[in-house]
C-alpha cells in the first residue's frame, strides 16, 4: 500500500496524445526514473463495484506513476514526500481515510524498501540534501549493475570502454551505462525506456560534440546524419574524464572515416555558398552547445522579417526585415532608453534585460502544439493562461518589440519544413481567450496563404540577399565578439552574468541548497551559446548580379548564348581545369641546377623558362628546344626568386645577399643592381612599375622608378614609395589582382595583411608555429591562404582578419597555387596535394619530385604547371581533361 493524503494526489486525463502519457508525469525536469513493474490499479476494494485496472507501475525518484494500459484510464502521479506509510500488502487495509494502491509484483520485498530509501530522501527538508540521498541512491544502484554484455551485436567485438552515464532527453533522463566497442557505441538504461538498449554502429557517425550540461562539461551529442536538426544520442557522464575518453575513443575512428569540422571550415563553406543560410546557423548552433534535448540550450534562430501586417510580403524592401545588427531588446527605441537608464542606475553585477532570449519557456511556448507535454511539465500539469499562448505570429513579434521583459527569438522550426507546431492536429484544448475566440491554430500574417506558404516564404527570406549581407552581425551577437557587448561596442548586448558561460563556479558553492538553487535558476533563465569567434565575423560572399530584386531586372543585361564575353571563357576555362586539377600528369622533366630551384618565371608566349637556385644562377630553359640556353651568375650567394616584366625583355632576380638585380634578355648582361636591404630579399613582386621586396632584415619594401624595358645604357634610379616594417624576417610575400593588398609571411609564423594604398597594416594573424613557407590571396580578394613548417593549410578572412579555416598535413607545404576553392600545394616530401579545402580533406596525392617542392607556376589559363624542387628538377605538368 501507499498511502497518500487525497487531496495530494494528481490525476491527468491525457488519452488524448497517448505517446505522451507518461512522460509529462516527470514534472521535475530533474527527477530520475528508475525502473518499472507490472502493477494493478484496484478501486472499491471489497465493495460491490470492485475493479481491477492493469497497468504499470513507474518508479522515479520523487514520485510514483501509475499508468494503465488502456489510455481512456486516466494516470496516477504520487509524490512520495506526500505519502504517510508505505507498506506490504495486508497493512493497514481497513483504514478507510486513505487511498490504497496494491502492487503486484514476485519483488514486492525489493521494490517497498527502494520506495523506503526515496520516500525518505523526498522527505527531507532542504532540496540539497534532497538531491544529495537521491544522487547516492542512483550511484549505488549504478555500482551494483553493468552492462549486459550479451546485447552485443557480435560476439567478436572487441570493448574498449565502460562507465557510468545518462541519456539526456527533454523530458527524462535516464541512468545507465555506456559501452563502446571497436563497431558499435551502445548504451543500457538501468529502466529500458525507450529501449532496452540504444545501439549506434560507429560507421554510421557523421559528427560529435562535446557539450556542457548544467554548467558542466559533462555532455557529449552523438549524430549520424550531416546537417539533422537532432542528434542520434545524448549522453551526460558523472566525471569529465569518461566524457573525454569516449569522445577520445570515437574521435579516433572518425578520423579514418570522416573529416572532423571546425566553425571556421563551415564558415569558409558558407562564405562560398556551399551552405545556405539555415544549414550554417544550425552548424553555429550545434557548435556552441545547442541541442534539442536540452530545452535550457535549445537552437536559436533570429527573427528576420519585421513586416506581419502587408498583404505581400516585398523581400526586395531593406524595410521588409529586422536590424540584424541589433538584439530584440534594442530594436525598440523607446525601451532601449529606458533599459539603459535602469542599466546605469543598477548595482553590479549590473545587466540590461531581465529575460533572455532563448529560455525553456519561450521554446516550449513556440512547440506547445507538437509537444503539449512539455508545457505540461513547466506549468505543473496545466497549459498556460490563453491570452498567453502562441496565438499570433503578428502578435508575438509585436510583444517582442515591444514589451518590457519580452525578448525572445525564434526556434530552427520557424524555417524548416513541418509546419505541425502552427497546427492543432492533436486537437487540444488550450482554453479560451479573453476575447471568447478558443485557442487554435496559430493566425498566420496576411502575407501568408497557409501555414506552408509560411515557411517557404521565412525560408526565402533567411536566404535572401539582404539576410546573407547582414546575418554576420546577428552572429557577432549571439556567437561571436558582440556576445557579451554592452554600449561600448554598440551591442546593447548585456545579459545577467550567471548566463555566460564560466558566470558562475559551481564547484566553488559549498552549501548544497544554494547549488541546487543556483543550477535551477540558470536553467530556467536561460543560457547564452558558447562563444565562437573573438573577431569580427565575415560577411557572407553574395554574387554580385544576384537577383535580388525582380524590379531591377530589366537594368541587367541579357547574354543570348553563343555570345558569351572573352572573359567569361577565360573564367569557364579556369573552373574546368580546377575542377580536374587531380588529374594532373607530369610531361617532361629536366635537371638544370646544381641545387634546390627556387624560382620560376615563363615568357608571354610560354617559349621561354627562367629559373633562380641556391646554385647562385639563373638560367634560361627553352620549352622548344628542351635545351638550357643561358646561365648567369650574379655572385656566389643563392637567388631567392625571379619575375619577368611585361615585355619579357628584363628578368628580375633576388639574391641572399641582399640585392636585387636586373638582367636584360635582349642584351644578354645584367644591367642594374638594387642594394636595397640589410639582409638577405627572400621575395620580390612587380604591379604597374612597382617593385616589391621582402627581406630577411624584417622590411617589405615598396619601389618606383621600374619600367618595363629597360636600355643596356642607362642606369635606374630606384625610389622608395614606402617601407613595411615587422618585428621579425619576412620570409614571403604576394599581391592581390589590384594590387591594393600585401600578404606578408614571417619566420615566427605571423601573417601580415597590408593597405598599400596608406602603407598601413590590416591585420595581424599568429596562425602559424613556424615559418610560414607561401602566403597567397583568392583571385576574388576575399581571403588569404597560408602554408607554414607546421603542416598547416590557414585560410584568412581579408575584410576582418579572421582565420576562418585550417588544415593540417603530416609534413610542411612548401608552396602552392590555388583557385579559392581547391589547392595544389607542393609538399616537403616531393608529392604535390590536390586539397578540398571546402570538404577540408586530400583529395589526391601525385608523386612528383625526389626531394621538396619549393616553387610552382601556373599560367593564365590554367592549363600549364611547371614545379621546381631541392632534387635541382624542373616539371612540366599538362591537365588531362
Amino acid at each position: 500500500y501507499l498511502f497518500i493524503h487525497e487531496r495530494h494526489r494528481k490525476v491527468f486525463f491525457c488519452s488524448g496524445f497517448s505517446k505522451f502519457r507518461f512522460s509529462l508525469l516527470l514534472l521535475n525536469l530533474e527527477e530520475y526514473y528508475f525502473e518499472q513493474h507490472t502493477a494493478n490499479h484496484i478501486q472499491n476494494k471489497g465493495g460491490q463495484n470492485e475493479r481491477k485496472i492493469r497497468g504499470s507501475l513507474k518508479i522515479c525518484s520523487k514520485s510514483v506513476i501509475f499508468e494503465p494500459d488502456a489510455i481512456s484510464q486516466p494516470i496516477i502521479k504520487i509524490p512520495l514526500r506526500d505519502c504517510i506509510k508505505i507498506g506490504k500488502h495486508g497493512e493497514n487495509g481497513s483504514n478507510r481515510h486513505f487511498a490504497k494502491y496494491v502492487i503486484v509484483t514476485k519483488l514486492i520485498l525489493t521494490v517497498t524498501k527502494k520506495y523506503l530509501y526515496l520516500h525518505r530522501a523526498s522527505c527531507l527538508d532542504k532540496l540539497g540534501d534532497q538531491t544529495a540521498m537521491i544522487t547516492a541512491i542512483l550511484q549505488s544502484r549504478l555500482a551494483r549493475t553493468s552492462f549486459d554484455k550479451n546485447r552485443f551485436q557480435s560476439v567478436s567485438e572487441k570493448l574498449h570502454m565502460e562507465c557510468k552515464a545518462e541519456m539526456v532527453t527533454p523530458l527524462v533522463t535516464n541512468p545507465g551505462h555506456v559501452c563502446i566497442t571497436d563497431t558499435n557505441l551502445y548504451f543500457q538504461p538501468l529502466n529500458g525506456y525507450p529501449k532496452p538498449v540504444v545501439q549506434i554502429t560507429l560507421q554510421d557517425v557523421r559528427r560529435i560534440y562535446k557539450r556542457r550540461h548544467g554548467l558542466m562539461p559533462l555532455g557529449l551529442e552523438v549524430f549520424c546524419t550531416e546537417d539533422d536538426l537532432c542528434s542520434d544520442i545524448y549522453l551526460k557522464f558523472y566525471e569529465p574524464q569518461d566524457r573525454d575518453d569516449l569522445y577520445f575513443y570515437i574521435a579516433t575512428y572518425l578520423e579514418h572515416h570522416v573529416a572532423e569540422r571546425t566553425a571556421e571550415s563551415y564558415t569558409l563553406q558558407w562564405q562560398r555558398g556551399h551552405l545556405s543560410n539555415y544549414q550554417y546557423l544550425l552548424h553555429l548552433n550545434n557548435l556552441a552547445d545547442r541541442s534539442c534535448n536540452d530545452l535550457s540550450q535549445y537552437p536559436v534562430f533570429p527573427w528576420i522579417i519585421s513586416d506581419y501586417c502587408s498583404a505581400e510580403l516585398d523581400l526586395s524592401n531593406p524595410g521588409t526585415f529586422r536590424d540584424l545588427s541589433r538584439p530584440v531588446g534594442a530594436l525598440n527605441k523607446e525601451r532601449l532608453e529606458r533599459l539603459l537608464a535602469r542599466y546605469q542606475e543598477m548595482p553590479e553585477p549590473k545587466f540590461m534585460y531581465g529575460s533572455h532570449y532563448s529560455s525553456p519557456g519561450y521554446v516550449l511556448f513556440y512547440l506547445v502544439r507538437i509537444a503539449p507535454e512539455y508545457m505540461l511539465c513547466l506549468q505543473n500539469g496545466r497549459f498556460d493562461n490563453a491570452d498567453r499562448m502562441f496565438n499570433s505570429i503578428g502578435e508575438t513579434w509585436k510583444n517582442c518589440l515591444d514589451g518590457a521583459t519580452d525578448f525572445k527569438e525564434l526556434i530552427p522550426e520557424f524555417y524548416g519544413d513541418d509546419v505541425s507546431f502552427l497546427v492543432n492536429n492533436l486537437k487540444l484544448d488550450l482554453g479560451k481567450r479573453q476575447g471568447g475566440q478558443m485557442v487554435d491554430d496559430v493566425e498566420l500574417p496576411p502575407w501568408a496563404r497557409s501555414p506552408e506558404d509560411f515557411l517557404q516564404k521565412s525560408k526565402d527570406a533567411l536566404e535572401s540577399n539582404y539576410v546573407s549581407e547582414h546575418l554576420h552581425e546577428w552572429i557577432d551577437l549571439i556567437f561571436g565578439y558582440k556576445q557579451k557587448g554592452s554600449d561600448a561596442v554598440g551591442a546593447h548586448n548585456v545579459f545577467h552574468p550567471l548566463t555566460y558561460e564560466g558566470g558562475v563556479d559551481l564547484n566553488s558553492i559549498e552549501d548544497p541548497d544554494e547549488k541546487v538553487a543556483m543550477l535551477t535558476q540558470i536553467l530556467e533563465f536561460g543560457q547564452t551559446p558558447k562563444q565562437l569567434f573573438v573577431t569580427p565575423h565575415p560577411r557572407r560572399i553574395t554574387p554580385k548580379f544576384k537577383n535580388f530584386s525582380q524590379t531591377y531586372s530589366h537594368n541587367l543585361t541579357v547574354v543570348s548564348p553563343g555570345e558569351e564575353s572573352f572573359e567569361d571563357l577565360t573564367e569557364e576555362s579556369k573552373t574546368l581545369a580546377w575542377n580536374n586539377i587531380a588529374k594532373l600528369q607530369l610531361h617532361d622533366q629536366y635537371k638544370i641546377h646544381k641545387e634546390a630551384v627556387t624560382g620560376i618565371a615563363v615568357s608571354c608566349n610560354g617559349s621561354s623558362v627562367f629559373t633562380t637556385s641556391q646554385d647562385s644562377t639563373l638560367k634560361m630553359f627553352s620549352k622548344e628546344s628542351k635545351m638550357l640556353q643561358r646561365s648567369i651568375s650574379f655572385s656566389n650567394m643563392a637567388l631567392s626568386s625571379c619575375l619577368l616584366l611585361p615585355g619579357d625583355a628584363t628578368v628580375i632576380s633576388s639574391s641572399w645577399d641582399n640585392n636585387i638585380y636586373f638582367y636584360s634578355i635582349a642584351f644578354a648582361r645584367r644591367q642594374d643592381t638594387l642594394m636595397g636591404h640589410d639582409d638577405a630579399v627572400s621575395k620580390i613582386c612587380w604591379h604597374d612599375n612597382r617593385l616589391y621586396s621582402a627581406s630577411w632584415d624584417s622590411t617589405v619594401k615598396v619601389w618606383s622608378g621600374v619600367p618595363a624595358e629597360m636600355t643596356c645604357t642607362r642606369r635606374q634610379r630606384f625610389d622608395m614609395l614606402a617601407e613595411l616594417e615587422h618585428d621579425v624576417s619576412v620570409n614571403t610575400i604576394s599581391l592581390n589582382a589590384a594590387s591594393t593588398l600585401l600578404v606578408s609571411g614571417t619566420k615566427e609564423g605571423t601573417v601580415n595583411i597590408w593597405d598599400l594604398t596608406t602603407a598601413t597594416m590590416l591585420h595581424q594573424i599568429p596562425c602559424h608555429s613556424g615559418t610560414v613557407c607561401d602566403a597567397a590571396f583568392s583571385p576574388d580578394s576575399r581571403h588569404v591562404l597560408s602554408t607554414g613548417e607546421d603542416g598547416c593549410l590557414n585560410v584568412i578572412d581579408v575584410q576582418t582578419g579572421m582565420l576562418i579555416s585550417s588544415m593540417t598535413s603530416d609534413e610542411p607545404q612548401r608552396c602552392f597555387i590555388w583557385d579559392g576553392n581547391s589547392v595544389l600545394s607542393g609538399s616537403q616530401s616531393g608529392e604535390l596535394l590536390v586539397w578540398d579545402l571546402l570538404g577540408g580533406k586530400i583529395s589526391e596525392r601525385i608523386q612528383g619530385h625526389t626531394g621538396a617542392v619549393t616553387c610552382i607556376w601556373m599560367n593564365e589559363q590554367c592549363s600549364s604547371i611547371i614545379t621546381g624542387g631541392e632534387d635541382r628538377q624542373i616539371m612540366f605538368w599538362k591537365l588531362q581533361y
